[in-house]
């Protein structure tokens, strides 16, 4: 067998867990066995995270395959692909881990099994260093969904750092194919909207400033538009632990969403926190691309599936999107390229990113 394992160098470009969410999720995909090596290398704690531990047993789960080496800051990993059924799938990284990272993991594989899945996710919905899940809800489902599936997600129970706790309930049916996408058309900015959080024991007076200040910073630049910012409390029952946070979206005349977001902890003054999710917003909008820094290397996979010619019009290129690039292209046979986009406004830093997809088929169907 291991003439045939496909090698990954977990320590190139991003040098993060996003390597082994797509070499995963398309060695399962595709029944390629794998090996990766120098997991995380990039990072100051490299190995395996309870949160990647988790994404490598969900799709282990999804499809009965085998793994090898998964523990906790193990840098070397063996995995084996079955055949992908659909079910109930539980994964649970009893800790803040982020559920919308376990979501990008198992997604495109649930969307190539024999039958429906329900997904049940447990960790972090408003983690660092992932999306949030009102990012998830509010600006990567409406968009992904262009591809021609849709998904429910559920928020059970908020969870934030350090202890986590926090349900998501994500059910989809498999699809025959994946449709291209063509997100190419910015059009103009028609509506402003996004939500203040607050959660346990703080006052909704955070939010409410938190969503002040994000409307100011947001006003300097975009004064003729109404912009709704609502502030909220969670409810006791359906959030664990103590958590704050924002989420901006700006939606366009063709559809287009995108976002800025920001999380508040202990010693950050709120009003701080809503002008960085504002001038993240901003900062999206200012180059005239389609989609924003966040949902860029997380359509990529999907690209790569579909079948035809896909088309997304973003910012400048992430260190996440050219590495969920590389490894699209080295296990699969899309063939991506990216160009600077010819803009008549010299202002605009804005590139085409253009993928032939592989034209996965879905066989169980």
């Amino acid at each position: 067998m291991d003439g045939d394992r496909v090698e990954i160098d977990g320590g190139i470009m991003e040098g993060g867990g996003q390597i082994l969410r797509v070499s995963t999720a398309l060695s399962c995909l595709l029944g390629l066995p794998l090996r990766v090596r120098r997991i995380r290398a990039g990072r100051s704690q490299p190995g395996l995270r309870p949160q990647h531990l988790s994404g490598l047993e969900i799709i282990r789960d999804l499809c009965e395959g085998k793994l090898e080496g998964g523990e906790i800051g193990s840098t070397e990993i063996t995995f084996t692909p079955g055949k992908i059924k659909g079910g109930t799938h539980i994964a649970d990284t009893k800790t803040a881990g982020s559920v919308c990272l376990l979501m990008q993991v198992a997604m495109p594989c649930v969307l190539f099994a024999a039958s429906p899945s329900e997904l049940r996710l447990k960790g972090g919905t408003n983690a660092e260093m992932a999306p949030q899940i009102d990012y998830t809800v509010m600006v990567f489902k409406p968009i992904v969904e262009k591809f021609n599936f849709t998904f429910n997600c559920d928020i059970k129970k908020r969870g934030y750092y350090p202890q986590g706790g926090g349900e998501v309930v994500v059910q989809m049916s498999p699809v025959k194919e994946l449709s291209p996408i063509n997100l190419t058309e910015r059009g103009t900015v028609t509506k402003i909207y996004g939500r203040a959080f607050v959660a346990g024991v703080l006052p909704i007076k955070l939010a409410k400033d938190m969503s002040a200040a994000a409307v100011r910073c947001i006003r300097k630049e975009i004064r003729d538009l109404y912009i709704n910012i609502q502030p909220v409390r969670e409810p006791d029952d359906q959030a664990v632990g103590t958590g704050s946070g924002i989420i901006v979206v700006a939606e366009t005349s063709t559809g287009c969403l995108l976002a800025g977001s920001s999380l508040g902890k202990r010693g950050k003054n709120p009003d701080k926190v809503g002008i960085e999710a504002a001038e993240i917003l901003l900062r999206n909008l200012k180059h005239g691309g389609t989609v924003d820094d966040s949902l860029q290397d997380q359509l990529i996979i999907f690209m790569a599936l579909a079948k035809g010619v896909s088309r997304v019009k973003s910012g400048p290129i992430t260190l996440h999107t050219q590495t969920a690039i590389h490894f699209a292209e080295q296990l699969t046979k899309a063939k991506f390229t990216v160009t600077k986009s010819e803009e008549e406004d010299p202002s605009k830093d804005a590139y085409i990113i253009e993928c032939q997809g592989m034209g996965m088929i879905n066989s169980n169907l």
